[in-house]
């Protein structure tokens, strides 16, 4: 692709998205499509930018019999066009198990083949993707007294190189959380890097692990410690009193559907709050029932065979981690009681969660041009183009960190499908204003946040 090196004029691109999970992944296929039926001549031009040397989405987190918690129907392009080829029953096709998926009788495939599909559907358009480039800046560029080009700067093992660009994507993803004052080494783990980190020990030689959290990740965990190191004791250490199942009901899910999106960003705040607490059971510290069932009756298993190797500390948290080369030194405390009860450890897991990736402190001074909420927010367009003053007339579209305003699926894959639709809709309407006011058929700015 055309780039240029910092002080030169570079070709300019309709859109510039940095990184390339699986929501830009979704973006550069509905990218393609459009391409396919407009022509060369009418298309967007589009380039991603991903710091990874390939393709990875959770890998950490592929245990080998974990299912994906979304039908396969909401991959990355059916809900927006149930006839593309990038769906993932024509990945299944191209991978010889159409029929035995079929037969298989199920809505939720392995984790690790979803992820074999992600992989798959990047490969259909890795010309759009460079691997290996980590964006570290993002400049504006003024003409006539208004921001109309932005020049992201990227950084690879062939050094320093600016790319200019109309509108931007982010797509940086989720960061994992760890708890305030504990650190992420070689014995304290976040989920992410479960599989990774678990290999480094010897399954003949491990005494106990600690799992903290109440969610689907932190019960994958547990199952998977107990399975893969038959000699340890695993603790699920948890403030509820024990794990809660999911509501995947049909009407719990409609808020999932793309209609709820509407419905949420139309909603007044308050509103708003009590969606969110009203149906946080369908994706936040929710298990699948099945698998509360399984660890309860190995557990009852164990008990009745006087072999217990599971270990649930219920209403209570950790309130000390110290990592040593050779084991890690806890405290866990009852928060009914208080009582401390010491605990020693090979490795300790935080299945707590992630949090979205604050885009402002990449985009440098053009943060200044963003506008926020009463509470300090990102104030976003429904068409997840952040809101931005009359200056900046370039625009930044955001895949995550909307669920203040768009609601629950903000971060999942229930609505990616639909979600780069409303963005490549966006853009086209956008190229055709910025085309008739470059004609000098349209008298007034088209700034973003008008």
């Amino acid at each position: 692709m055309a780039q240029a090196l910092p002080g030169d004029v570079p070709t300019v691109h309709d859109l510039i998205g940095i990184g390339f999970g699986p929501s830009n992944v979704a973006m550069a296929l509905a990218l393609s499509e459009h391409r396919t039926r407009a022509g060369e001549r009418e298309s967007l031009t589009a380039h991603f930018f991903e710091q990874q040397p390939r393709f990875g989405w959770h890998r950490g987190m592929l245990i080998d019999d974990a299912t994906m918690q979304v039908s396969f129907l909401k991959d990355l392009v059916t809900l927006r066009n149930p006839a593309s080829r990038f769906s993932f029953l024509c990945y299944l096709k191209s991978r010889g198990r159409l029929i035995d998926f079929i037969n298989h009788k199920n809505l939720f495939p392995l984790r690790a083949e979803f992820h074999d599909y992600l992989e798959w559907a990047a490969d259909q358009v890795d010309d759009m993707v460079s691997y290996g480039h980590e964006v570290v800046g993002v400049t504006p560029v003024t003409h006539d007294g208004a921001v109309r080009y932005l020049d992201v700067t990227v950084r690879s093992a062939q050094g320093l190189a600016v790319h200019r660009t109309r509108n931007l994507v982010l797509g940086t993803g989720l960061r994992p959380r760890m708890p305030e004052g504990v650190d992420r080494g070689e014995r304290v783990w976040h989920t992410c890097e479960l599989l990774t980190k678990a290999e480094t020990l010897d399954p003949g030689e491990a005494t106990r692990f600690i799992v903290v959290g109440a969610g689907q990740s932190a019960a994958e965990n547990v199952a998977y410690l107990h399975r893969h190191f038959p000699g340890a004791e695993v603790c699920a250490v948890f403030s509820r009193y024990g794990y809660s199942p999911a509501d995947d009901s049909g009407f719990a899910n409609r808020i999932f559907d793309p209609e709820a999106v509407d419905t949420y960003y139309s909603a007044p705040e308050p509103v708003k709050r009590r969606l969110m607490e009203y149906h946080a059971n369908t994706n936040y510290s929710v298990v699948d029932i099945d698998l509360i069932d399984q660890l309860y009756r190995q557990s009852y298993q164990e008990k009745v065979l006087g072999t217990p190797r599971l270990r649930f500390l219920n209403v209570s948290r950790l309130t000390r981690v110290t990592e040593t080369p050779d084991t890690v030194h806890t405290t866990v405390t009852s928060l009914a009681t208080g009582e401390e009860t010491p605990l020693d450890a090979d490795a300790v897991v935080f299945a707590t969660g992630y949090e979205p990736a604050d885009p402002l402190p990449l985009l440098g001074p053009l943060a200044a041009h963003c506008l926020r909420d009463a509470e300090g927010r990102v104030r976003v367009e429904r068409d997840y183009r952040v809101t931005t003053d009359p200056e900046l007339r370039c625009g930044i579209y955001l895949q995550g960190g909307t669920e203040h305003t768009h609601g629950i699926t903000s971060s999942l894959l229930s609505n990616t499908a639909i979600r780069v639709g409303d963005i490549l809709d966006s853009l086209l309407d956008r190229t055709l204003k910025e085309a008739a006011d470059e004609a000098g058929t349209v008298s007034d700015g088209i700034g973003p946040g008008r």
